[in-house]
């Protein structure tokens, strides 16, 4: 399937072998019983190497696999407030937070509003202000409290430590 009139070739074990036709070069990985893979097609001539196909692709999955199982999913956690919370509701939520964060988890913490609360978001603001506060040991603020429609919202980073 290579094109080039000319191609660089690499052997199995990473050395030059020069440039040449394609037809050689597949004469040569047929003789060692290897493929013939392109592997930098931009390059001006292109990049050939002779390798076993089939174990590349293997290698390769098996490195995407690896780098799939390291990775770390972020989850955000959502804790919702009103603006009467009383305080025992409070201090148990923002416990809530903390230990989400200890998780590893962001959280976002919402202060929702309903008809004639809309009136009053300075209860709300005054609440949002205060979580904050409390959780400055614990976490750092990713987005400060914001009004979004009927719900003034806030997201929360784990501190690094």
């Amino acid at each position: 399937m290579i094109r080039a009139k000319e191609i660089r070739v690499v052997d199995d074990e990473g050395g030059q072998l020069g440039i040449m036709s394609p037809d050689e070069a597949l004469a040569i990985a047929r003789s060692k019983e290897l493929d013939l893979v392109e592997v930098a097609p931009g390059a001006i001539p292109p990049v050939c190497r002779i390798v076993n196909y089939g174990k590349l692709q293997y290698q390769k999955s098996k490195r995407a696999h690896e780098a799939k199982k390291n990775q770390k999913q972020v989850v955000i956690k959502e804790i919702k407030f009103r603006p009467k919370t009383e305080e025992h509701d409070f201090q148990f939520k923002k416990n809530n937070i903390v230990r989400f964060l200890e998780e590893g988890n962001k959280a976002k913490a919402t202060v929702t509003f309903r008809g004639r609360e809309m009136a009053h978001q300075e209860l709300g603001r005054k609440l949002m202000d205060r979580l904050v506060e409390e959780l400055a040991e614990n976490a750092e603020v990713e987005r400060l409290p914001k009004l979004e429609g009927n719900a003034l919202t806030a997201i929360f980073l784990p501190k690094k430590r």
